[in-house]
């Protein structure tokens, strides 16, 4: 590999930009590829196919050709607010599914490194909290307090801020009562339908750690749609 691709790899790495590495087995031509950037002449005739597997988060060789895609995704990540007993086992989950974790929880007892050991923290209320972090729509949220001083200001963030995957946990009452009070905040019915309430696929389980599951396989299809 040239060391000109080599030093841009290690950059798009650094910098958390998804790109991919296509090479030619035949010849060892490599290039790299971005979303929204010309790709290289000597690939130009795979293009479409090149971008179907990267859409797709697919490493492999293109059916009927030569040419291997090596996808390098930048990490999702997760906001979870609350740090309930919940969010320790979605951290266990996430963190052996490469997702970048924060937590947000105001309530310091519960939020705390002892709880939480190696992940980031943020110990004010979200809006203050959201003044520390730089979101996209390459983040998700998950709200967990079932109070709606804590959990209304992260889910009305995430809608404002286009968040790919939101989601809160509760009841069908609970979440009926959260729509009725962003509708009163002014958001819309097309923007409320975005957040996954009650929250996780229906999987059956009752503890904590099925709990977290539920909504760690409903995180991960939605990635895969994206």
């Amino acid at each position: 590999m040239k060391k000109k691709l080599l030093n841009k790899i290690i950059e798009n790495k650094e910098k958390k930009i998804e790109f991919a590495i296509i090479t030619n087995l035949k010849n060892g031509e490599s290039c790299i590829f971005e979303k929204n950037t010309p790709l290289d002449k000597n690939f130009e005739k795979y293009k479409d196919k090149i971008f179907s597997q990267f859409n797709k988060k697919n490493n492999g060789i293109i059916e009927g050709t030569e040419i291997f895609v090596e996808t390098y995704i930048r990490p999702i990540k997760i906001i979870i607010v609350g740090a309930v007993h919940i969010a320790q086992y979605l951290v266990d989950f996430a963190k052996n599914l490469n997702f970048e974790i924060l937590i947000i929880d105001p309530r310091g007892y519960f939020a705390s490194k002892k709880r939480f050991p190696k992940v980031k923290i943020i110990n004010k209320w979200p809006k203050e909290a959201f003044n520390e972090i730089t979101t996209d729509q390459n983040t998700a949220l998950i709200a967990l307090t079932h109070d709606p001083k804590i959990d209304d200001p992260a889910l009305q963030h995430a809608i404002k801020n286009n968040f790919f995957y939101i989601g809160a946990l509760g009841s069908k009452k609970t979440h009926s009562n959260r729509c009725d009070r962003l509708k009163k905040n002014g958001f819309t019915n097309e923007q409320i339908i975005k957040i996954y309430g009650p929250i996780g696929i229906k999987l059956g389980g009752r503890s904590a750690p099925e709990i977290a599951l539920s909504i760690m396989a409903q995180l991960v299809s939605v990635v895969y749609k994206k």
